[in-house]
This record gives C-alpha cells, structure tokens and sequence, in this order.
C-alpha cells in the first residue's frame, strides 16, 4: 500500500479529508438538490400519476446505486480512482444540465446514474490512505466525512429546491449541474493531497500477493458477513429511502406548512432538516461512543446498526400514529420536523458505521469494488421502496408508515443477530483470533 501523503494537516485531519470531504459535498449537493424536486417535477410538470412517478423515482434511485458495482471495478482495474472521479462527475453534470429539457428527462436521468457509478466508489475509498495503519484519527474519518457531505445534503433543498418553486424547476436542476462542477474544481486543484493511485501494472502484480497472505477462511468469513448485512441494509432502506418519495407526498399534503404571518413553509425545505440533523447530532454520538470506548462499553459495529434501524423505526410509527390521529385533516409540520429529528438518529448508528465497517473489512486492491458493495444494498433498497411506494395511495398513510415500521424492525432484528458473525470477522480481520464476547 501507498504511503500517506507527506502533507500539513488541516483541523487535525489530513488535508486529503478535507477535500474528499467538500468534493462529495457538493456532489450531494447535486443529488440531493435534484432528489428534492423529482417527484414535485414529474406529478406537477410532466403530470405523471402517483405510482408511475414513486416507480420511476426508486427505478432511478436505484440506478444511481447500481452502476456504482461495475463502476469499482472499473475503477480497481482500469481506470484508477482518480480518473473514475473526474469522468463519472463530468457525467453526471451534464446529466443535470439536460433534465432542464423535458424531452431528454429519461436521458439525463441515464447520464447521471452512469457518471454516479464512476463517481460513487472511488471517492471514499481514497480515505484509508490518507492515514497510517496506526494513526489514531482512523476511527473518527468516516464520521467526520459523513458530517462533512451532509452540509451538501442541507444546502441542497433550500437552494435548488426553493429555486425550483418559486422560480420554475429548469433553475433549481441548473442549480444542481453548478454544484457539481463546483465538486470537481475542488478534486482538481485539491488532487496533490490525494493518496496517488498505483500503476496498475504493479497493482496487478501485487494483487495475488496480497491475497496469498489472506486465509481462505478469513476471506470466506468475512465476505459472507458483508454479503448479509448488505442485504438487511437493502430491506431497511425500503422504509428509509420513503424520505424523498412519500414522505416528500406527505409534506405536500398532509401537513399545515403555515407559520405566523400567512407564511407557509416550501416542502421542499423540510428535506433540509435530515442533513442539517446529521451535522447537528454526529458531533454528540462520536463524543458519546468515544466515552464509552475508554470504558470498554462501545456498542460493535452491528449493534450500533440494529438501534439505528429500530430508532427509524419509532420514527415512523410517530408517524403512523400522528397521521391516524387526523385522517381527514392535517397534522403540524412540527410533527414532521420532529420526525427527522428521530429518524436522523436512527440513521447515524446505521449508514456511517456500515460504510466504515465495509471499508475495514475490504480486501486489498479491492477497495473500491467493495465499498460499491455497500452502495449496492441502496440500489435493492431504493428498487424496494419504490414498489413499496405505490401503496402510499392504497392503503392511507397511517397503515403505511406502520409497514414501514415493521420494516425497519425486521431489519433490525437480524442486524443484531448478525452481531456475533460481525465481531468475528473483525477480529480474524485484525489477526485476533481469540474468543469473541458473548
């Protein structure tokens, strides 16, 4: 493996953190800019019905989590993650240029998903060289990455969405191409505190080294333990990805928006409170779960996981219940602020943590590809959401949010026992073949 590069630290991270961190900031500034006005878009200007537009929006989503799997590859074996990120952004910004033609919809919607799949793996795979192997900051990089892109996740609706409103969709999608040509400036100009990527001659070389060394049933082991929890992942991002899809519906008509004043809250703000929550509530868990390291008391990996998807869970039956409660009227939006409070919780001792789980336990040389393993547990989440989705319109909204509920809960339950098969893992992983507490 490559040395980290020889560079000053900023805020007590590598500088390379930073600036993986703000490319993908405003690559999710783009997405999520974008996300928050698809469904609005197509039921409002293209005049799409309910379930062909909530089938059309996980198809799409899906994509986006699909094409990442050959885009690892692509990048492990060709390419080299650097060119893999400025080719897959180029991409996906002109995809985001062309939604502002209602003719080449299904078109952009193509180009955006084929650059993510270039763009997606290769960026966070470039943070594990950033650091020694016994570099302390390890631990706390992903968490501080996932903080970092989320500030694009906030800015996004509150930029591109109320664009979108108040002065015609074509400029809120304009919006989103700038930030991601903004992502790639940073990449560019911030490449030289990046780990450099191998020849590929000498990473092919020593690709079967690096794999001679690992036991066949270390790599069985852990393989099988990624492949299961990528699975449960995909089942609770069923109910999870229901954020830009039907509970976008929900904000638009289920809610009173109005504040003092005849002011009425844009929906599309309301999918600024999930990532505004993520900077707000990480710096409190990481100080949290860094107390109960010293103490020996730190939840594992999995367990974290399996309270992040029962705390979604709660979320939505909050919501089952509020909804319920008021079946012919509209409840508060403090309902639905509230809402994201939760389900951000939830979210924190899920995502980042899978995403740094996945990260540790790829194999060498196939680091990219692995992590868009990960990624591939949204593309089945976000395919199953979107079916799921078109019950929204059959069975109401209370009975909806409980099955999403019982989602989220099934899901749950097997992380937690996918516990045991985790810590293993992880520990043969570490070369710590000792006994793994009960």
């Amino acid at each position: 493996m490559n040395a980290p590069p020889a560079h000053g630290d900023w805020f007590g991270q590598p500088r390379g953190l930073s600036v993986l961190f703000l490319t993908q900031m405003w690559e999710i500034f783009s997405y999520y800019g974008m996300r928050a006005l698809l469904v609005y878009y197509m039921t409002k200007q293209l005049l799409l019905g309910q379930q062909q537009a909530s089938l059309i929006y996980g198809l799409y989503t899906a994509a986006v989590y699909f094409t990442p799997i050959l885009g690892g590859v692509i990048s492990d074996r060709w390419l080299g993650r650097r060119r893999a990120v400025i080719i897959g952004g180029t991409v996906m910004a002109l995809g985001h240029f062309l939604m502002a033609s209602e003719s080449l919809f299904y078109f952009a919607l193509l180009a955006i998903a084929l650059g993510n799949g270039l763009f997606l793996p290769s960026l966070p795979s470039q943070i594990d060289g950033l650091y020694a192997k016994d570099d302390p900051r390890r631990g706390s990089a992903y968490n501080l990455y996932y903080v970092g892109i989320n500030l694009g996740g906030l800015l996004a609706p509150l930029v591109c969405g109320t664009l979108g409103e108040l002065y015609g969709w074509h400029w809120g999608f304009g919006a989103a191409g700038i930030g991601m040509l903004a992502g790639l400036t940073v990449y560019v100009f911030g490449a030289r505190y990046l780990p450099p990527d191998a020849a590929r001659a000498t990473k092919a070389a020593a690709l079967p080294r690096a794999a001679s060394k690992l036991r066949g049933q270390d790599l069985k082991q852990r393989l099988l333990v990624l492949l299961a929890i990528a699975l449960t992942v995909m089942l609770f991002r069923g109910a999870y990805e229901q954020v830009g899809n039907t509970i976008a519906l929900w904000a638009d008509s289920g809610i009173d928006r109005r504040l003092a004043g005849g002011f009425s809250i844009p929906m599309t703000w309301f999918q600024a409170l999930n990532p505004l929550m993520v900077v707000v509530l990480t710096p409190l868990f990481v100080a949290h779960w860094t107390r109960q390291a010293r103490k020996g008391r730190e939840p594992a990996a999995a367990q974290k996981m399996s309270m992040g998807a029962l705390g979604v869970a709660a979320a939505y039956l909050m919501l089952a219940a509020v909804s319920g409660a008021v079946p012919q009227g509209q409840a508060s939006w403090l309902w639905l602020a509230l809402f994201f409070v939760v389900l951000t919780a939830g979210e924190l001792f899920i995502l980042p943590v899978g995403l740094g789980l996945f990260a540790r336990l790829a194999p060498e040389g196939h680091r990219a590809t692995t992590i868009a393993a990960w990624f591939f547990a949204t593309f089945g989440g976000s395919l199953l959401a979107g079916a799921l989705g078109t019950l929204w319109s059959v069975i109401g909204a209370s009975y909806f949010f409980a099955l999403m509920a019982a989602v989220a809960i099934v899901a749950g339950a097997v992380l937690w026992r996918l516990d045991r098969p985790t810590r293993r893992a992880e520990a043969a992983h570490a070369g710590n073949s000792g006994a793994v507490a009960p």
